[in-house]
């Protein structure tokens, strides 16, 4: 039984590296690498629909971790996400397409050419905040997208650019099944990175930022390198997961990367948990499956014949479109910590038990 370490109640932590890992438990460690390696046999015991979820998820969680940096760690706001993502799907496709750079190499490339340009539109968070900044980041948004629609030498214009499978040891990835365990890689990979950055010292001075920037400043933090930092951070974050959507489409189209896919990139952080690592994972996969769930939802109703009717055909279509916008609000309202916030307090509960309270 010595092997099998849980926490009891009460909090027995009593140094400083006790208290910064990412794992309270050997127990809780290894609960999660064998989470891992369950999610890792999803293919062999799931059909391809599953499995494109999970690749959609995958994708989506890089670049809202890198959205919740910015704004649940660093206080900062940003409504042109989405620009940024798609930035990263061009600039991979680019760098593959013009200088022969296999693909697993060029999508890091492209989060470090998004991170720069995210640092570029970021030099007003230097001297703005709030409403303002929100304004600010709303422009680089719509500069991005004429960008797009524009340089027809980086993005292909009105016509796209296409991408190029990635290829590992002279082995292409074109199929749903292999491309699976590359995105669970990056997820992995990504994850651990946001996971370790929140524990060292630029990760707590984000946090110091965001609670309250004029003491961080009388402690010696440096505003401006810091909101600079948590930009290109969030903006690296970004262009890795637009450079994963855009090899797995294989095309990458301007059309994809609008003002609708930021607010969805908020929902994600707000529904899971601003400030929040593995809120942000909670809240993607939440907005990824709500779609699918109403839609299976419709579907189901349809069979009655009071359902087939035009009024209630447009209206339970209306509520399917409607439903994403009205989840954010129903969260903001009733649980504005998110899912992560929610899972502490399930956790809390089930530790007490059965003298919870």
């Amino acid at each position: 039984m010595a092997g099998f370490s849980m926490r009891p109640c009460g909090d027995f932590r009593t140094t400083y590296r006790q208290d910064t890992r990412i794992y309270d438990t050997t127990f809780i460690r290894n609960a999660a690498i064998l989470g891992i390696i369950a999610v890792a046999l999803i293919p062999f015991v799931l059909d391809g629909y599953y499995v494109n979820l999970f690749i959609q998820i995958s994708y989506f969680a890089i670049a809202a971790l890198g959205l919740n940096i910015l704004v649940g760690f660093t206080g900062q706001i940003s409504l042109g996400h989405a620009a940024f993502f798609g930035f990263g799907a061009f600039a991979s496709a680019w760098i593959n397409n013009t200088t022969g750079i296999p693909v697993l190499l060029s999508i890091p490339l492209a989060g470090l050419m998004t991170a720069a340009v995210g640092m570029l539109f970021g030099l007003p968070a230097a001297r703005i905040k709030g409403l303002y900044l929100a304004i600010a980041t709303l422009a680089a948004q719509f500069i991005l997208e004429d960008f797009f629609a524009r340089a027809e030498w980086f993005t292909g214009g009105s016509y796209g650019a296409a991408a190029n499978p990635i290829n590992v040891f002279g082995y292409e990835i074109l199929d749903d099944f292999s491309f699976f365990y590359v995105s669970l890689f990056f997820l992995v990979v990504m994850y651990l990175l946001g996971t370790n950055l929140m524990r060292t010292r630029d990760g707590r001075a984000f946090v110091a930022v965001r609670d309250h920037y004029l003491s961080a400043e009388i402690m010696g933090i440096n505003l401006t390198k810091y909101r600079l930092m948590s930009f290109a951070i969030s903006s690296f974050y970004a262009g890795v997961g637009g450079a994963m959507y855009g090899h797995y489409l294989g095309f990458v189209s301007a059309e994809g990367f609008t003002i609708l896919l930021s607010i969805q990139f908020l929902g994600m952080i707000i529904i899971g948990g601003l400030g929040s690592v593995k809120g942000t994972l909670m809240g993607t996969v939440f907005m990824v499956l709500l779609p699918e769930v109403m839609e299976s939802g419709v579907s189901a109703l349809s069979v009655f014949e009071w359902a087939s009717s035009t009024a209630v055909t447009d209206g339970l279509a209306y509520i399917k479109e409607m439903a994403i916008g009205l989840a954010i609000i129903l969260f903001l309202i009733f649980e504005p910590d998110g899912l992560a916030h929610r899972w502490q307090q399930i956790r809390a509960y089930w530790k007490l038990y059965p003298f919870s309270y």
